[in-house]
């Protein structure tokens, strides 16, 4: 079977499980070597013995994304070991605190801010000359329409969202000259432990599963896929069309 993504390597935070686990998973089978970062030692050790039974080969990173510090620190290992990095995926997020903006707490407000928008900052900041690097560097950030389609009580998700959707098309416009490329990708409703948290009433098997997800969001990475700045779903037709071989 071929493997377009051979002899690359692959980062993806928030892998330990959901649609992060598929997601390193399925860039494995397409023959990156996966630095998977996230921080239940346990799920990145599941992770690893999946990737190793595919046939490929991963680097275990337990890190809490807010350890901005420890982001620079694998920034370096990976420059002193690869020299580069040719796959990015910001998917580590927290799940929404459904409740009124006057009642929100001000710490589960800075939290929510923190990893879903600051950590990917400096993630961008740490890895961005490494994704120079890459003949083919590619980004991609996992966001959420909850970003434009904002609704009551959601309000610590949607902001932190609509920040991360403006960090990611700024950060496309910078590089839209070099050979990197950056874009959102938005999974709608999935069947993951972070949904069935908000919405505990859904039937979970009416949902599609982060392999299926994955499977969408894989194409982003391909060093064929050349579109940058742009925001694409899940049940996006345009998005299956580029799932077609070039």
């Amino acid at each position: 079977m071929p493997q377009p993504l051979a002899d690359r390597v692959a980062l993806v935070t928030g892998a330990s499980r959901s649609i992060g686990y598929a997601t390193a998973l399925a860039l494995a089978r397409a023959g990156a070597h996966v630095v998977a970062v996230a921080r239940t030692v346990g799920g990145l050790e599941e992770l690893d013995d999946a990737i190793r039974a595919a046939g490929s080969s991963a680097t275990l990173v337990p890190l809490d994304m807010r350890d901005y510090a420890g982001l620079y620190r694998l920034a370096a290992a990976l420059t002193e070991r690869h020299g580069r990095l040719d796959v990015l995926i910001g998917n580590a997020a927290m799940a929404a605190t459904l409740s009124p903006l006057d009642h929100i707490e001000p710490k589960i407000w800075e939290e929510m801010i923190a990893l879903n928008v600051t950590a990917n900052w400096h993630l961008i900041r740490a890895m961005a000359a490494l994704l120079r690097a890459s003949q083919a560097g590619r980004a991609v950030f996992v966001t959420s329409r909850a970003a434009t389609l904002t609704r009551a009580y959601w309000a610590p998700y949607s902001v932190s969202k609509a920040a991360l959707n403006a960090l990611a098309q700024t950060y496309a416009a910078e590089t839209s000259s070099t050979t990197v490329r950056v874009n959102l990708f938005d999974p709608g409703a999935t069947r993951t432990r972070m949904r069935a948290q908000v919405m505990p009433g859904e039937d979970p098997m009416t949902l599609p599963t982060p392999e299926e997800v994955a499977e969408k969001l894989l194409p982003l990475c391909l060093p064929s896929f050349t579109e940058t700045g742009r925001l694409y779903e899940f049940r996006s037709s345009k998005l299956l069309d580029f799932m077609q071989p070039a």
